[in-house]
Formats: C-alpha cells, sequence, structure tokens
C-alpha cells in the first residue's frame, strides 16, 4: 500500500529521532531536507564559480546554491522555489522506484506546500498521507538545540536527554558526535524559532483548509512516549 507520513514542528521536537524510529519500523524511506540540502551544499563547495550547476532554476527564477548555504547557515530557512525543486525531484526519484515515505521538515513554508503537496497527492494519493505536528515550547526548542549532538558519518541528530547526554560516539554507526556550529548556537537557535513561527507553522492552517487531519503530538515526553502516541494515532 501506498504510503507518506510527514512529521513537521520546531527545531528540537524530535522530528528526525521520530522519523528513524517509524522509517525502521515500518519500512518507510527516510526523506530529510535537511540532509538533501547539505547534500546540495557540498557538492556545489567544490565546483568553479562559473560553473553552471552552482545554479538551479525553478518557477521562473534562478538560485545560487551557494549563496542558499550562506542563507541556511544564519538559521533562516532557504528560498522555497528552490528547495522545492530538490524536494520534488528527490520524491519523484523515490515514487519511481516503489519508496514509501516519511518526510522530516518537508514541507517548511506554504508555498513549498502549494507546489509539493499536490505533488505527492499525484503520487501517492491524498488518502495516503499523514501528518503529525510535534509541540514543544520555546524553552525546549533552545535547550534541546544547544545541547544537541549530530553523527559526523550520517549526519542524524542525537535527541539530548538524560540516556544520551553522556554519549561521545553514535550508537548506530559509532562516529563521533558532534555539534553543528552554525545552526545550533543560541543566536541562530532563536532565528529558526522566529523563522517557525512566520513561515512554517502557518501550514497547520493550510492542512486544515485542504482537508488534510492533523495529527498533534505533544513532544515534551520522552521518545518511547511520543513515539507510542503516533503510531496508536496511525492505527
Amino acid at each position: 500500500m501506498k504510503q507518506v507520513i510527514i512529521l513537521f514542528g520546531p527545531p528540537g521536537a524530535g522530528k528526525g529521532t521520530q522519523s528513524e524510529l517509524l522509517s525502521g519500523k515500518m519500512g518507510l524511506y527516510l526523506f530529510e531536507t535537511s540532509k538533501i540540502l547539505e547534500r546540495e551544499f557540498k557538492k556545489a563547495a567544490t565546483m568553479p564559480a562559473d560553473s553552471p550547476n552552482r545554479w538551479i532554476e525553478f518557477d521562473g527564477d534562478k538560485f545560487d546554491i551557494l549563496n542558499e548555504l550562506e542563507i541556511w547557515k544564519k538559521g533562516i530557512l532557504c528560498s522555497p522555489p528552490f528547495v522545492t525543486y530538490l524536494v520534488q525531484k528527490e520524491i519523484q526519484r523515490l515514487h519511481d522506484h516503489d519508496e514509501n515515505l516519511i518526510l522530516s521538515g518537508s514541507p517548511r513554508t506554504v508555498y513549498e506546500a502549494e507546489h509539493i503537496m499536490p505533488f505527492v497527492e499525484n503520487l501517492y494519493g491524498k488518502k495516503n498521507v499523514n501528518i503529525f505536528m510535534i509541540e514543544i515550547s520555546a524553552e525546549v526548542t533552545i535547550f534541546r538545540n544547544t545541547h544537541r549532538k549530530i553523527c559526523e558519518l550520517i549526519r542524524h541528530s542525537i535527541l539530548f536527554n538524560e540516556e544520551t547526554e553522556h554519549l561521545t560516539h553514535c550508537p548506530l554507526d559509532g562516529s563521533a558526535l558532534v555539534r553543528r556550529k552554525d545552526l545550533d548556537d543560541p543566536a541562530t537557535i532563536t532565528t529558526r524559532l522566529e523563522q517557525y513561527k512566520e513561515r512554517t507553522l502557518p501550514l497547520f492552517d493550510y492542512f486544515s483548509q485542504h482537508g488534510y487531519d492533523v495529527h498533534r503530538i505533544n513532544g515534551e515526553g520522552s521518545v518511547a512516549q511520543v513515539h507510542g502516541e503516533i503510531l496508536k494515532m496511525l492505527e
């Protein structure tokens, strides 16, 4: 059966952690927009300044990938058409390989939703899309992000809690755990939180207006509690 699960919520809500758990349990392809962006930024950094491949054209505009990188480092959301192009391209590729998806961090703006959701509906069917909003307070967002680490190898986040606070290496792949210096310093997190409130939170209204049931989850419980709530709502 075709299936797409979308998780959205503020920075540090646990979207990545829950996505990994659901992906492993349900056999869904874990689609993380942040990793797609990092992949494009890494490729562009090795290109000559005059390389045409440093530019992406979508919806009548052209976007310099390295300029998008500088925006991203400041905690500001990348240009929605730029992100939309990358997301649609990857979703189409995965659909062509018969993958069912869990989307963590996409769409992030109403513009992206207006382009990505009809695209997903056409490929997978609207009835097969489930959306979850993981909610945490601003204080929890700042605390979790200033303490969060990611693994060097796969770049997935390790949610900070009592069980993980003393970890130095990833329990999945053994690589060292490091801080994201640009995205997880307090000033950048504050900017990211403002971006979420201004540009991502309106997605709740978009989904409601377009006939989607958005399941709201309290993300301040333990990983197991949040995971259990999501599974219960998927039954």
